[in-house]
């Protein structure tokens, strides 16, 4: 991996990070939530669970914490955690800025974020995330780059994030939508002073929607450390919404439908970090298992017939509910 702090990750689940999309607002695009959350999503019980997850993932090697300025108040109970654990320096903080949390903590919110990538949003995003995360925030990603985007253009912008990088800061992109590996491709071409504007890119892949792959190769021989997330596909790869042919090879190899389709995303040889989305601590122990899971050869053919075509794979990901 060669985002330097990453690499020095040796842990046998250093692989594998923790996402806190779902547990840093109320609502998240996430199947199986009522049952992740029965009771009330005060900010305190979700700032408890955070710590909670935290507390489990650092306990199994996990060493990559992920959140988002839009993640609702993920950076806040990220930076209590990391104050309330000295032990815990070589943690590797990424954040994400572009969009805007609007859901005022509320589940029936009519737009729960909004995404902008000039640099205004630039400039008080990250006054916010430092004013959170100070000195611990290693990585600092454009939040869900797409070929339209106005960042990949914006060269006031790379200017700014070349002055972040200079400040010890490293860069990265995320990526959403059908056309991922157009972005990927773009985002490789932009250079400050000549070398790679950006180290790391994250990117949705999954047994479902596995288009990016070739183009998140590319971004490794690159350089770049790829992370990848949505690997359960917001749930539909996991439990019991997970598809029967999944099912029938996790029985197989005696383990759950999520960390086969981790342990998928795992063996990909250009893969840094893949995201655990865990909204329980059961549901993160389950996932970890994917660190030690594998199947044949024949069970492999199987999972190749459940991708679908990415332009319908990320309608269907639009008409998910918030929850």
């Amino acid at each position: 991996m060669p985002f330097t702090r990453l690499a020095s990750a040796t842990t046998p689940t250093a692989h594998l990070g923790l996402g806190l999309a779902a547990v840093g607002r109320p609502a998240y695009l996430t199947l199986g939530r009522a049952a992740e959350f029965p009771d009330e999503r005060t900010v305190e019980a979700l700032r408890e669970r955070t710590h909670q997850l935290l507390d489990a993932a650092w306990a199994q090697g996990v060493r990559y914490v992920d959140a988002a300025r839009s993640y609702g108040r993920s950076e806040e109970f990220l930076a209590e955690w990391l104050a309330a654990h000295p032990e815990a320096d070589d943690v590797v903080v990424g954040s994400k800025w572009g969009y805007t949390y609007t859901g005022e903590w509320r589940l029936d919110a009519e737009v729960h974020e909004v995404k902008d990538h000039c640099v205004d949003a630039f400039d008080r995003q990250l006054a916010e995330s430092r004013e959170l995360l100070g000195d611990r925030l290693d990585l600092y990603q454009i939040h869900s780059l797409t070929p339209d985007s106005p960042a990949l253009t914006d060269t006031a912008l790379h200017a700014r994030l070349a002055a972040l990088a200079a400040e010890g800061v490293t860069l990265g992109f995320s990526t959403s939508g059908p056309r991922q590996a157009d972005t990927v491709r773009a985002a490789l071409e932009l250079r400050a002073d000549g070398e790679p504007l950006f180290h790391t890119v994250q990117s949705t892949y999954n047994l479902l929607e596995p288009s990016a792959g070739p183009a998140l190769a590319e971004a490794h021989e690159a350089g770049l450390t790829v992370i990848v997330k949505e690997a359960l596909a917001n749930g539909r790869l996991a439990g019991e919404h997970a598809p029967q042919q999944l099912r029938d090879v996790a029985a197989a190899a005696g383990a759950t439908p999520d960390a086969v389709a981790l342990a998928a995303v795992l063996r990909a040889p250009w893969a840094g970090v893949v995201l655990s989305g865990a909204a329980t601590v059961a549901e993160l122990h389950a996932n970890l298992l994917a660190a030690a899971t594998d199947v044949d050869e024949p069970q492999r053919a199987l999972l190749e017939g459940l991708v679908e075509e990415p332009e319908a794979y990320w309608r269907h990901r639009s008409g998910l509910p918030w929850s």
